[in-house]
């Protein structure tokens, strides 16, 4: 049995490449019913996070649902950093077929590779939509725009290559295209701006290339619903999402949950949901095929079966990427803990690092030996944006170091390696190569092109550690670097650690202009004048390689004679305020980052030494 009337749709790109202004032109083109809110917010609606609108990337998956034509098209966002994995693979069980999103300037990009990778090994029909051709386009002497032909094929050539590459078949490799500028809202089969009306010609490709759900008749007579992602509800309490993959789901039925351990629980559903447009409404029942949300049942966590209590058969768990990375968590103990957060005690940070874990397959809490709470994510970005969500929440507690999470196969120690792709001005090249060979990475492949250099590396995750930041400096800002997770290699040994020591405020009290005028000769400063500081914080980096104690609390002596140089005084830089990822990528074992909803304070751990 086919269900002609529903398409599961992932759409997929590298970050930045306008898939989420297309999700919002496919919304609001098809006349689908959005809240008064919604439409209030303007662009980007998908992207309801705060984070992510800051940010301009998705973090978390969205589920909208569209009619077109007759068909149901639930349409799926999904993130494109490789750091949100888990939210990737969840999708993809989801869909029967993607969207590939790929700018026509920039073409194929490393987050591209990963998530396409995943889709092409579930056997997905994929759909490229060539984006962002009003920006990759030659303008006219009449003022209008000409899209630069060449150039766009020389894209959709390189994500041909791409497929190849990833080891897609030959009717896989011969994609079906689309053209495309979100922003505008037009879609058409060619380059020609002026041809395009809407963006009708994407739905058209999904109802055309992306298959409806198959469904076997065994399948139809047993119920089987995979759990993707599941939130809690003040008033409904857990809601879990899912596809519906067999049978018939009726609201107030009584239904088998099946466990990641295999034990078998019987509840009975109190809600049932469906998706129309970005709400979720009550439905009365749902097929196979069709994508829903209910609850009723307590305990279920994303991953597991629910089924047909008289015939309980689970589906496969999710196969997630492996978590490389690992941070320390903890109750803030610095002089000013307690002060600002609304959330400081252990319990209420476990709790919520539990439930964090709940809804993030990628993510895992383990209890540590001293009390502390060891989190393991897929990369920096993955654990910083989950410090930053605590944080706005309310948070405040202390995380150290990130580490990588090694492996010992055959007496062999394993640690997992980064492949990275950098974009860079051909001007800063040199200054980028030297430092990726200070932190041991191996040259793939330099190409250039129009003034920039692309380089991809291979590093060990460890020596990749804190060179984001400096990424940025030494291609002022105008570089781009992205990296997802290789493989696990033997370790070769090599450590890349910093190369400067900190600035250690020598006692408690307020900083004062004198004071800190004085020790900036000394390296670069992290707080401004006026800034409440206790003894053992960190207050700038030294430009030398130990620590070294300075007060930065002084007051300039008061006296009744004048001074010949009074009135000239030096002039005092503008610090370097650490942001969050900053300040991580920054500390060394010996130093943790207080968090608090108001401030970010680097520390020792011992505040005396």
């Amino acid at each position: 049995m086919i269900m002609n009337n529903i398409r599961n749709v992932a759409i997929i790109a590298h970050v930045d490449h306008g898939k989420t202004t297309l999700v919002d032109a496919l919304l609001r083109q098809s006349q689908t019913h959005l809240s008064k809110e919604v439409q209030a917010k303007g662009d980007l609606i998908m992207d309801s996070n705060d984070l992510e609108r800051e940010r301009g990337i998705t973090i978390f998956s969205k589920n909208a649902s569209v009619n077109w034509k007759g068909t149901k098209i639930n349409i799926i966002d999904t993130p494109g950093h490789a750091d949100f994995g888990g939210e990737v693979e969840r999708v993809l069980k989801m869909a029967d077929g993607c969207l590939l999103l790929i700018d026509a300037k920039e073409g194929p990009m490393p987050q591209t590779r990963f998530v396409l990778k995943k889709a092409l090994r579930m056997g997905h029909k994929i759909i490229v939509v060539i984006n962002k051709i009003d920006k990759q386009s030659l303008r006219l002497p009449d003022g209008n725009l000409k899209p630069d032909v060449e150039a766009i094929n020389k894209v959709v050539n390189r994500t041909f290559d791409l497929f190849l590459e990833l080891g897609a078949d030959e009717k896989t490799a011969y994609f079906p295209t689309i053209y495309s500028s979100g922003k505008l809202g037009k879609a058409g089969l060619g380059t020609d701006l002026s041809k395009m009306d809407d963006i009708a010609p994407v739905f058209d490709a999904i109802l055309q290339h992306i298959p409806p759900p198959a469904i076997t008749s065994d399948s139809q007579k047993s119920l089987q619903v995979l759990i993707t992602s599941t939130i809690y509800d003040n008033f409904k309490g857990r809601i879990a999402t899912g596809r519906v993959y067999a049978g018939t789901i009726r609201m107030g039925q009584e239904v088998a949950h099946i466990t990641r351990d295999g034990a078998v629980k019987k509840f009975k559903l109190t809600s049932l949901l469906g998706f129309e447009g970005l709400d979720r409404v009550d439905i009365t029942k749902a097929f196979a095929g069709d994508i829903i949300a209910l609850s009723g049942i307590p305990d279920i966590t994303i991953g597991e079966t629910l089924a047909d209590p008289d015939n309980p058969v689970a589906l496969p768990l999710l196969d997630i990427e492996e978590s490389t990375v690992r941070m320390k968590f903890g109750v803030n103990t610095s002089p000013l803990a307690g002060v600002e957060g609304k959330f400081k005690t252990a319990r209420q940070i476990r709790d919520r690092l539990y439930k964090a874990a709940e809804a993030d397959v990628a993510l895992k809490v383990e209890d540590g030996e001293s009390g502390d709470l060891l989190v393991s994510g897929r990369g920096e970005l993955h654990l910083a944006i989950l410090i930053e969500r605590l944080r706005r929440e309310g948070y405040e507690f202390q995380v150290g170091k990130p580490q990588v999470i090694e492996k010992v196969e055959n007496g062999k120690t394993k640690t997992p390696y980064e492949k990275l792709a950098l974009e860079v001005p051909e001007e800063f090249s040199g200054s980028v190569m030297q430092k990726m060979g200070l932190r041991h990475a191996t040259l793939l492949d330099m190409t250039t092109g129009n003034g920039t250099v692309f380089l991809d590396f291979i590093i060990a995750t460890k020596e990749l550690f804190g060179y984001r930041s400096q990424f940025v400096t030494d291609t002022k800002g105008l570089g781009t670097i992205s990296s997802s997770f290789f493989e696990y290699r033997e370790d070769s040994g090599g450590k890349f650690e910093r190369s400067n020591g900190s600035l250690v405020v020598h006692e408690d009290g307020t900083t004062k202009l004198y004071a800190l005028t004085g020790a900036q000769s000394k390296g670069t400063l992290f707080v401004n004048p006026g800034t409440k500081v206790y003894k053992g914080q960190v207050i700038g980096q030294n430009s030398r390689l130990d620590d070294i104690r300075i007060n930065v609390c002084k007051e300039k002596q008061q006296t009744n004679h004048r001074s010949s140089g009074e009135g000239t005084a030096e002039h005092f830089n503008t610090p370097k305020l650490m942001s969050l990822e900053n300040a991580i990528e920054y500390i060394d074992d010996s130093e943790l980052v207080e968090v608090t909803p108001n401030n970010i304070r680097i520390r020792k751990i011992d505040l005396n030494r």
